[in-house]
């Protein structure tokens, strides 16, 4: 009864954003009170969970998802992202324009959403591709390639860090198994799109000329202050959490743990970010800062993942504190799927409902409390856990992903030259990145 009314939960969810387009936040809530309801849940004690799973889980990373979306925004308004892109063709090689823009949108995508991270670097590719005279087809679908890896995988993007909130896993250890596993996923992404996707000719008919993309290039700040937003804080959370696990082979003061820890928690690194990021402008003006500015813009941008945040933090403790949990452990002890048990979740919610956010944070209400009968509980696990259901998330994108119509309208591709490339890709490198991250669950 508990399988077929989750079940049941997972139909409401895909039934009511596919369907009747219901905001995701009103879609996981129903999915949680229904569970709830057909459980047999005492009233009180739902309403206790509801406000618990919210609360706690908005209060947990809620500051962190609006100070990564401030970062993502000051990169987009100043050009910085520009610059990025400017910087990491230079080290690649303007020749490998499909290695570049991968490249690119891998490294964009940590702080700015993947939808707006493309739109934002389109002038740019279509530029570069017509200058190389290489087709659209694979710079684009390279690009959008890319920004989906991270934005699935790398903490402070909302999704991973949902997840990883969810399970209650190591940031550090999440970003550094992310990245590691990304980096292979975007290698694979490469191939992908030079043997295959790049074959399908489209002209790149750029809206920017070269001398235009040169000129924003130009305005944008210098590179090394355009990374460090990204850079200084992933530093921080990863060298918290590399101290945290060597305590023992550290002679390190007391004083001196306390303040890589204080420094190294998402709340302060992200600040520190931020921070940085307010400098990028080369004209300072304070109306930035304000509720019509481009704070204001990004405290807008942020509601609606905060809300789908908190909603999905309200299934997870439904679900955590009914019998599902016992129910559901012999079964996955016997079953030995292990890590393809998140995987496969995140991936079937992926393609039936499209949105990467809603299929994470499904996903990991799922997945915690089962983290021992899987044989997931120990930090590294959880970590992977954190991987399986960013790849599963990847697992496929197509005609109700946002990200496939911003690709397809952008790079003036058809619908079947879409599928044929693009989701074509986000299959291959979603079952790559799960294979790695099966093969990994294996150590330790």
């Amino acid at each position: 009864m508990l399988i077929f009314l989750f079940i049941l939960s997972v139909v409401l969810i895909i039934f009511l954003t596919v369907k009747l387009h219901v905001h995701p936040f009103l879609a996981l809530l129903a999915a949680g009170l229904f569970f709830a309801a057909g459980t047999g849940m005492p009233l009180t004690e739902t309403l206790a969970h509801v406000n618990q799973g919210f609360g706690k889980t908005l209060g947990n990373i809620g500051i962190v998802i609006i100070l990564g979306v401030i970062i993502g925004t000051f990169l987009d308004h100043t050009g910085a992202a520009y610059k990025l892109a400017g910087l990491l063709i230079k080290l690649v090689g303007p020749k490998r324009i499909h290695e570049a823009m991968a490249l690119t949108g891998f490294v964009v995508a940590i702080p700015v959403f993947a939808d707006s991270g493309f739109v934002i670097l389109d002038p740019l590719n279509k530029s570069l591709s017509k200058k190389a005279g290489v087709s659209l087809a694979g710079t684009a679908t390279a690009l959008m390639l890319g920004l989906l890896i991270t934005h699935v995988m790398v903490p402070p993007t909302p999704g991973p860090l949902i997840a990883a909130e969810s399970l209650g896993a190591d940031i550090g250890m999440v970003i550094a198994t992310g990245l590691g596993v990304g980096i292979f996923g975007l290698v694979i992404a490469i191939i992908y799109v030079r043997l295959y996707a790049s074959k399908t000719w489209i002209d790149p008919n750029p809206e920017l000329s070269a001398a235009e993309v040169a000129q924003k290039i130009n305005h944008a700040p210098p590179a090394l202050p355009s990374a460090l937003p990204i850079v200084v804080p992933i530093l921080l959370i990863v060298s918290k959490s590399m101290v945290q696990f060597n305590r023992e082979s550290l002679s390190l003061s007391p004083a001196v743990l306390e303040l890589i820890n204080f420094a190294g928690s998402p709340v302060i690194a992200l600040s520190v970010g931020m921070l940085i990021a307010f400098a990028l402008p080369r004209k300072k003006d304070l109306s930035r800062l304000s509720a019509k500015g481009w704070v204001g813009q990004a405290l807008s941008d942020s509601a609606g993942i905060l809300l789908i945040t908190g909603a999905g933090g309200v299934f997870g403790t439904i679900l955590q504190n009914s019998d599902f949990a016992g129910m559901m452990e012999k079964g996955l002890q016997e079953s030995q799927l292990g890590i393809w048990v998140p995987f496969l979740f995140a991936a079937a919610l992926k393609t039936a409902q499209g949105s990467s956010t809603v299929a994470l944070t499904a996903a990991a209400a799922f997945t915690a409390p089962l983290l021992m009968p899987l044989g997931l509980d120990s930090e590294f696990h959880k970590a992977l856990a954190v991987a399986a259901i960013g790849a599963g998330s990847l697992v496929v994108s197509h005609a109700n992903d946002s990200a496939f119509w911003v690709l397809t309208q952008f790079s003036g591709m058809d619908i079947k030259t879409g599928y044929r490339v693009y989701t074509t890709g986000t299959l291959l490198i979603g079952l790559s990145c799960g294979t790695l991250i099966y093969l990994l669950s294996w150590i330790g």
